[in-house]
């Protein structure tokens, strides 16, 4: 496999958009003067980003004759890939500069950030201003995406394969450019209207604007070491559960929303499903909580809805720990942070549209057996563009997916309780928070969680934000490049 101009292009305007993002935590310090120690903690790996990519668009600027090269998803993942491994260690050198975290504490607190996880190493009670606003700006940028953002400034016709390759399933807008310009104009007017009204709601603004950023993204990173439930307030609680909801809601679903179809809402798989789940765990959940910790009626069922929904949703806001909860409430947690979000949101987990589309396939294939008829008509399912027909290949993906993810699972969980020497059940709990980029955490992590588990959770978190496939497939085009480069240098 041949690196191209194409590539290497694309991969310095990645290195300029992402040293770009990193000056923009700058913009606090107007408002928080005794942050200026901080600038060059970013300043310097921004300019130095910025200018490598500089050098690199110039150097391989493609020329005007390179017509006959098509993008392939093996070309598109492998940029996508770059795009994810740089951004996470770009957005590292701050915390490392700062002097506040080890390399990979920092490491690890960008790969939380970038995937919108929320799991962290810090301690928000000690953290600045300015690096509060980095993490939850890392989340806000992260749930959108790199190559989402490049986009909404480039044009070419191997937009559509970066897209698609770094796992956006839908096509808002006729025109791709405009599609990426459509998700960034919802998301910033949420941000707006969510800002306000935590304000209103009694939030200091700082906070609001940070928890908007983390709502939105899914990602949960907070302000206060006791998250949401910090506020104790009903009211704070009820609109962060609208925002998680926006937040894992696929784009192509809100886009609906805000044109008002909501005939066409109401019909979509993905969210019918959604109900069902929440109509199945809250009772059960509610009854663990009164059961089992005590609570009054009310208490259980306020915490049940919302941190079911966080995990659900996977966000990673909480209004209690979990480390005394019943078991059952526990096991709960961790089906649905393995479940996740909406396909085509800042969600992760295996997705909705997956589970839902898997038991599906389940009671075709039970009816199949039980049934007179040697075939039965697999039928279809409804998404926000309209009907679409479960096929012989998405069965095959869908199934292809479900297992893998859940292999996963099992060995990450596996890893944990090696490292950390934590139980089964708590182990089990903080991968899936992991590779579900939800963040809640049962107490494993923390400012003195070891190195082993750190990795082991990273490698979960970036899993799941690329959504697995997407990361084999750009390690096999990265080696295939590598062994292409050797065999060209050896002749």
């Amino acid at each position: 496999m041949k690196t191209t101009f194409k590539e290497l292009n694309n991969i310095g305007k990645l290195m300029i958009l992402i040293g770009g993002l990193m000056l923009v935590p700058l913009l606090m310090l107007p408002f928080y003067p005794e942050d200026i120690r901080y600038v060059g903690s970013f300043l310097v790996p921004s300019l130095v980003s910025i200018g490598l990519g500089l050098a690199i668009g110039i150097t391989f600027k493609r020329p005007n004759d390179d017509i006959r090269f098509q993008y392939t998803a093996q070309d598109g993942s492998l940029t996508v890939l770059f795009a994810w491994f740089y951004g996470f260690l770009l957005g590292a050198i701050p915390f490392v500069l700062s002097g506040q975290l080890t390399f990979l504490q920092g490491l690890y607190e960008s790969v939380s950030g970038w995937t919108t996880t929320g799991l962290s190493v810090m301690d928000v009670t000690v953290t600045s201003p300015t690096f509060l606003f980095y993490r939850s700006f890392m989340q806000f940028c992260g749930g959108l995406g790199f190559i989402l953002m490049m986009i909404m400034i480039i044009q070419g016709k191997d937009s559509m394969s970066l897209y698609n390759a770094e796992g956006h399933p839908d096509r808002l807008m006729p025109n791709i450019r405009k599609t990426a310009q459509v998700i960034f104009q919802m998301y910033s007017l949420f941000l707006i209207i969510g800002t306000i009204v935590y304000i209103a709601l009694g939030m200091p603004a700082l906070d609001s604007l940070l928890h908007t950023m983390s709502a939105l993204s899914t990602g949960g990173f907070s302000t206060q070491p006791d998250s949401i439930g910090a506020y104790n307030s009903a009211s704070i609680e009820a609109f962060t559960i609208v925002l998680m909801i926006i937040g894992t809601t696929n784009f192509a679903v809100l886009l609906l929303l805000t044109k008002r179809k909501f005939t066409r809402i109401i019909k979509v798989s993905e969210l019918r499903f959604l109900a069902i789940l929440l109509a199945i765990f809250i009772p059960i959940v509610t009854v663990t909580l009164f059961q089992g910790l005590y609570l009054s009626l009310g208490e259980s069922v306020r915490h049940s809805v919302f941190n079911i929904i966080s995990a659900l949703s996977t966000t990673g806001y909480s209004t209690m720990g979990y480390d005394n909860w019943p078991a059952a409430g526990v096991g709960a947690m961790i089906v649905l942070m393995i479940i996740g979000g909406g396909l085509g949101s800042t969600a992760g987990g295996i997705k909705l549209t997956r589970v839902y589309l898997m038991i599906r396939i389940l009671g075709f294939n039970i009816h199949k057996r039980v049934s007179s008829q040697r075939k039965v008509n697999m039928s279809h399912y409804n998404t926000a563009q309209g009907k679409r027909a479960i096929d012989t290949e998405l069965i095959s993906d869908t199934i292809g997916f479900i297992s893998f993810y859940l292999i996963i699972f099992v060995f990450g969980g596996l890893m944990i309780t090696w490292t950390s020497g934590a139980t089964l059940s708590e182990s089990m709990f903080e991968f899936a928070s992991s590779l579900g980029t939800v963040g809640l955490s049962i107490g494993l992590t923390g400012p003195t969680t070891d190195g082993g588990t750190l990795i082991v959770q990273m490698v979960g978190m970036i899993l799941g934000r690329l959504e697995i496939f997407i990361v084999l497939i750009g390690i096999y085009s990265g080696a295939s490049t590598i062994r292409y480069k050797l065999r060209e240098a050896t002749q």
